[in-house]
């Protein structure tokens, strides 16, 4: 494993904590939140945006516009049988979210599932690292590599694991201030 390697790698991991984040609900509208929603689709689960077009016609609202109007239910069923605790508003045509500004207790909750998110960003960024040293102390097995390049490479793999990691609590005290902000 190179090290370039390793260090695109634990960047996917960075990028895949941020969307996980932007699933967690913060009391604005925002469609990102939508992005974990499944809809069954004749038998197959399939994502909502890939079902219907999503706006956000004010901060406090989401627009759900079903390209298959006869996907209205199955849409709804599925935004109640999410972790997200809002209550769809059917009209018939669309359907339409209203966020409810969180209490204290839904923002502990958040809080706790957003550091559970940011945990397993940190949790992924240290198997590639374990996977990158492992791979650089075969190589000094083998002969590919002198003890002191070897010893190197681990050093660098390190710093890059650090600086991702650092990265990653950044964006975990981003979220956790945004948590505590509305």
């Amino acid at each position: 494993m190179e090290l370039a390697e390793v260090e695109e790698l634990m960047g996917k991991a960075v990028q895949a904590t941020q969307r996980s984040f932007n699933t967690v609900r913060t009391g604005r509208a925002n469609s990102s939140l939508l992005d974990r929603i499944q809809v069954e689709y004749y038998g197959v689960p399939t994502p909502l945006k890939a079902l219907a077009s999503l706006t956000t016609p004010d901060s406090s609202t989401l627009l759900i516009q079903p390209f298959d109007p006869s996907t209205l239910a199955a849409i709804e069923r599925a935004i109640v049988a999410s972790d997200l605790g809002l209550n769809p508003s059917n009209d018939g045509k669309v359907i339409r979210l209203n966020i409810p500004p969180l209490t204290e207790e839904r923002r502990k909750e958040l809080s706790k599932q957003v550091a559970k998110l940011a945990e397993e960003g940190r949790v992924s960024i240290r198997n590639i690292r374990r996977d990158g040293i492992d791979s650089v102390r075969k190589q000094e097995k083998n002969g590919e590599l002198s003890e002191d390049e070897s010893k190197g490479l681990q050093d660098d793999i390190q710093k890059l694991t650090d600086r991702y990691i650092k990265k990653v609590d950044e964006l975990l005290a981003e979220k956790e201030k945004e948590l505590s902000t509305i």
